[in-house]
């Protein structure tokens, strides 16, 4: 998708968005996040296309140390990692420089990730309040810089990046800084949301404050995220902001064939529609098969839960759906209310 001037429909000027070495084509991202891109959802999106660089959820270098040391199987956030195509990322996440750089050597050399992403912008207490890690590092750019650099020595030549949020509060904006710490620190990207941590998912991502870091970058590539659950805004995003990629996150959740629509958008072609619906009950179905395989039928069934509820989201009787998709307690009980209430909505939209 080499661009070296604007396209005549869309109005957008692409150039090859690489990563250390690793060449992101489209230079669209598919976002790391937790509970939710498991192998079976990547493997999905990737059938679908679209997506020039997906990533795992989130991996606890704690844990990994953990279970690493009492020879147990990784965790199940890392299912697939290791014989799924390439390109990949694995995010992580910790305060501990060490900790990090174990976990992020291991990724590199063992699993063979193509970019090993710390993570510098959950929101959720569980990371920031209990462990102080996720953006409850950024009040410290110098400590997020050490972080960098430690991960970045021992990951080498495997590039390393870094995910961070506009600041803790609006108070307390410091996105320019930890991004200029986050460069001298050798990282190879920074995707920034645009939001704080105080503003967890509420309000509009600000775009502008994204834009604004670009000038502060001499050599990584900056992407950005949030807001992004259409083709015609991954366009705007590039037209109107200097950002070199774009990640797409929960919009994804229930429509994994948006990075297909987007990168069909970036080429100046025509959108493909939404599938039809029977195609997305087909496609759900495909997911939660995928979840079985792996988890087994009570565990299965219980995460492939929150995954119906996506798919439904913005459908015609989607609340009644997830209401009674929430109560399934086994394959069948899934596959039953599926029968009975997917048609309704699909019934409901004619």
């Amino acid at each position: 998708m080499s661009v070296t001037s604007p396209h005549p429909t869309t109005g957008v000027q692409l150039k090859p968005l690489w990563i250390g070495d690793v060449c992101v084509d489209p230079p669209i991202l598919q976002a790391p996040m937790a509970g939710f891109t498991n192998f079976a959802f990547r493997q999905i999106v990737r059938e679908f296309g679209g997506a020039g660089l997906q990533a795992t959820e989130m991996v606890s270098a704690r844990s990994f140390v953990w279970l690493d040391e009492h020879e147990a199987e990784h965790p199940d956030r890392l299912w697939g990692v290791q014989e799924e195509p390439r390109p990949l990322a694995v995010q992580m996440w910790d305060n501990d420089p060490e900790t990090l750089a174990r976990v992020g050597q291991c990724l590199a050399r063992e699993f063979r990730v193509s970019v090993v992403d710390i993570n510098f912008g959950c929101p959720v207490k569980q990371v920031t309040q209990k462990a102080h890690s996720g953006s409850y590092l950024l009040r410290w750019p110098d400590r997020v810089g050490q972080i960098v650099e430690r991960v970045v020595k021992a990951c080498a030549p495997t590039p390393v990046t870094a995910k961070i949020r506009l600041g803790c509060t609006r108070d307390t904006v410091n996105a320019i800084d930890v991004a200029q710490a986050v460069e001298a620190a050798g990282a190879a990207a920074l995707t920034v949301h645009g939001r704080t941590a105080q503003d967890f998912f509420k309000g509009s991502a600000d775009w502008d404050r994204i834009a604004q870091i670009k000038p502060h970058l001499a050599r990584i590539p900056l992407i950005g995220n949030g807001d992004l659950d259409s083709a015609e805004k991954v366009v705007a995003a590039f037209r109107r902001y200097p950002v070199d990629g774009v990640m797409i996150a929960r919009a994804s959740l229930g429509k994994p064939w948006l990075f297909a629509q987007a990168a069909a958008a970036l080429r100046g072609e025509v959108i493909p529609p939404d599938p039809p619906l029977e195609e997305q009950r087909a496609i759900m179905l495909k997911h939660f098969a995928l979840v079985l395989e792996r988890f087994g039928p009570e565990r299965g069934t219980m995460l492939m839960r929150k995954y119906a509820a996506c798919y439904a989201s913005g459908l015609p009787g989607a609340r009644h759906f997830r209401g009674a998709i929430s109560n399934a307690q086994s394959p069948e009980d899934f596959y039953r209310i599926v029968e009975e209430l997917f048609p309704k909505v699909l019934s409901l939209q004619s």
